[in-house]
């Protein structure tokens, strides 16, 4: 193992030093060098461009009373449109489109290199937004007030609301005032880089005179603040986030006094009309009932302030079966589920006679499907978004009670009619049974293989269409895999918690045990098959290449975690500790430090290449990491190429252009190593 003790590549941390920028472009001309010069990558970065820019794409949108909003990239609008239509517009082949904010124009005018990063309307008027645009991409962004009547923003020199650079949490009360957390200055942050403290601000005034509702520790992740504007159900809530995993929530009352909503600290809970909803992470004991992990249960909200336990068990999980969403129309709740990583959609509906229970018809179980949005304030509208790998992207509308429409298809980007989908089990080193889907040719032998994952955070790695990979990979002959590891939500919380702080270690033999299934079931050969993920999946690339290089014939690492005796003094990694410990704890340390990556590369082993990419504008995951890595792995003499986007944030990519060109360059890097 390398000692943690004396890094020589520090200097690689300061982001846009010019030293380490020179380190950067040096290596970004090599591997530009190698794998993009040349009208094989030209032709695949433009086809993959014209998927990303395409008019055919789905405009999705946001329902806010008689508005659609929608933000869209084209080849012409590379930056961006934001922009809104009516519901009857929208369902024409052609819908004219109210421009509200073009970000190209926006850009060239402020000298600024904007992205979007979102818009936040004042209902119900819907005359004002709060405007968030970030610079490269970052997740810091800037909050501008825009007029939507006038289209344009509202100066701060006119009673605008404005905020400079900083990772804020803002949102509307009234016309005139906010609840806002942002950085104001040394103590208002947390150590993990977000708001401490949150504040309801006026218009007109200095923030520095708002009036603090909430302080946190320093020691949180954040702070934040919200007003929920239901009509006759208006009221506000703070929440202070522990950890990534645990909260406190409060009801904020007028007279500035908070009021505990007693559930437990690791469960969430959402509040609808005269509902509380609470879905557990871990059992819960309560009112001589134990409820599991993943259980979803209701209760009136003012009895439950006032001391009453009567709940209703709306979703219980099985060993196969576990609740990956749920949303409220204004009178009903959507459960979307997943049954073995497969996706089933109900209906539970509130009345005199308790809740009712049926299914949402008119959805198909081939592909995954989730609710995309609604307006839980006007109806029982909703949109949903079904997918599968070979199956293109399908919008569909729907009020509760009434039958499902197609509103908008996606178009196939490559030829799937010679593809097939399966799903497989490999079995892990404890014996756990691991989902994995394989797609590729319906006679295919056995050749280049993709294996991507991500594994963690709860997040369900869900059959998706991708037609970059369709064209990029599929149809030039490779499989693609994913696999449904431990430390995702595919089979609920528990699926999470079995791999937090010092159960990570499952996530690498299940990702190593569905690697070997596929060269046991003769998919693929160790030297064919290529391993692919990003952010957390970028850690877990680092310990496959360090801990399983013979199962790998190359890697793709992006956006990474690896050097995780720093992980958490970097940016926002301290707000992760509750996902992977503590490194200064030495019991903690001793069990993150047999995998860390940076820590446990070795000169002496075969490693597959490995491609290492991430972005300078990464103010998530710190670019510190691939740097380091990338260096260390060069010095070690392995074979490794290595590419930072200047821009892109920490998708890696700020526009279509980018994303495009990042895209290329991936499956260009695989399909020399995998198939040369």
């Amino acid at each position: 193992m390398a000692s943690d003790l004396h890094d020589p590549y520090l200097w690689l941390e300061d982001v846009t030093a010019e030293p380490a920028l020179d380190w950067v472009r040096e290596r970004n001309g090599r591997t530009t060098g190698e794998f993009t010069e040349n009208a094989g990558f030209e032709d695949l970065q433009t086809r993959i461009r014209a998927v990303f820019d395409t008019d055919a794409r789905i405009p999705y949108v946001r329902l806010r009373g008689e508005y659609l909003y929608n933000f869209w990239r084209d080849s012409e609008h590379v930056r961006g449109l934001w922009r809104r239509t009516t519901m009857d517009e929208y369902r024409t082949d052609a819908p004219k489109w109210d421009v509200l904010v073009d970000v190209d124009e926006l850009a060239e005018r402020d000298g600024e290199n904007w992205v979007w990063s979102g818009a936040q309307v004042l209902r119900p008027g819907q005359g004002r937004a709060l405007v968030s645009l970030s610079r490269g991409g970052a997740d810091a962004t800037v909050t501008r007030e825009f007029d939507l009547e006038r289209r344009c923003f509202v100066e701060p020199s006119d009673g605008g609301f404005f905020l400079p650079e900083a990772k804020t949490d803002i949102g509307w009360i009234d016309v005139d005032t906010v609840y806002v957390g942002t950085d104001l200055g040394p103590g208002t942050l947390t150590d993990s880089g977000y708001p401490r403290i949150t504040k309801r601000w006026t218009r007109g005034t200095d923030i520095a005179e708002a009036v603090t509702v909430f302080e946190g520790e320093q020691t949180d992740v954040a702070v934040s603040a919200w007003y929920d504007r239901t009509p006759g159900f208006e009221r506000s809530f703070v929440e202070q986030s522990i950890d990534f995993y645990n909260s406190r929530r409060f009801q904020l009352r007028g007279d500035g006094s908070l009021v505990r909503i007693e559930t437990p600290e690791d469960a969430g809970l959402s509040v609808h009309r005269e509902w509380l909803l609470i879905r557990t992470r871990s059992a819960w004991s309560v009112a001589g009932h134990e409820h599991p992990a993943g259980t979803l249960l209701a209760a009136r909200y003012g009895d439950y302030l006032a001391g009453s336990r009567d709940l209703t068990v709306l979703f219980a999980p099985d060993a196969h079966t576990s609740l990956e969403q749920y949303v409220w129309t204004r009178n009903h709740l959507l459960l979307v589920t997943l049954c073995d990583v497969q996706t089933r959609l109900r209906v539970r509906t509130p009345g005199p006679g308790g809740w009712t229970d049926v299914p949402l018809e008119g959805v198909s179980e081939l592909t995954t499907t989730d609710v995309l949005d609604v307006d839980p304030v006007e109806g029982d509208e909703f949109f949903l978004n079904s997918s599968g790998y070979l199956t293109p992207a399908t919008l569909l509308h729907g009020t509760v009670g009434e039958q499902i429409e197609v509103l908008k298809q996606s178009p196939s980007f490559f030829d799937a009619d010679s593809l097939a989908v399966a799903q497989h089990f490999a079995v892990s080193e404890d014996g756990t049974r691991i989902p994995y889907f394989v797609v590729r040719g319906k006679d295919a032998e056995p050749g280049p293989t993709l294996l991507y994952g991500y594994g963690g955070f709860e997040n369900s790695m869900t059959p998706a269409y991708s037609g970059s990979t369709g064209l990029a990979w599929l149809e030039r002959g490779g499989t693609y895999v994913v696999a449904n590891i431990r430390g995702g939500g595919e089979y609920g919380p528990e699926w999470h918690t079995q791999a937090l702080k010092a159960g990570r270690h499952k996530v690498f033999e299940d990702f190593a045990a569905v690697a070997r299934d596929l060269v046991e079931r003769g998919i693929t050969t160790p030297a064919q098959l290529g391993a692919q993920g990003g952010s957390n999946g970028g850690l877990l690339m680092g310990v496959m290449l360090t801990r399983y290089p013979e199962l790998f014939g190359a890697i793709v690492c992006q956006v990474p975690l690896l050097d995780m005796r720093r992980y958490h003094l970097l940016l926002a990694g301290a707000s992760w500790m509750a996902e992977y410990g503590d490194p200064d704890d030495p019991a903690e340390w001793e069990y993150i430090s047999r995998y860390s990556p940076y820590q446990n590369t070795d000169p002496e082993a075969a490693y597959p290449p490995v491609l290492i990419a991430t972005s300078t504008r990464d103010d998530r995951v710190h670019p510190g990491h691939a740097r380091k890595m990338a260096a260390r792995l060069e010095e070690q003499g392995h074979r490794t190429w290595y590419y930072e986007n200047i821009e892109g944030g920490h998708g890696g990519a700020s526009d279509n252009a980018q994303l495009a060109f990042k895209t290329a360059l991936t499956f260009t890097f695989l399909w020399s190593q995998l198939a040369p």
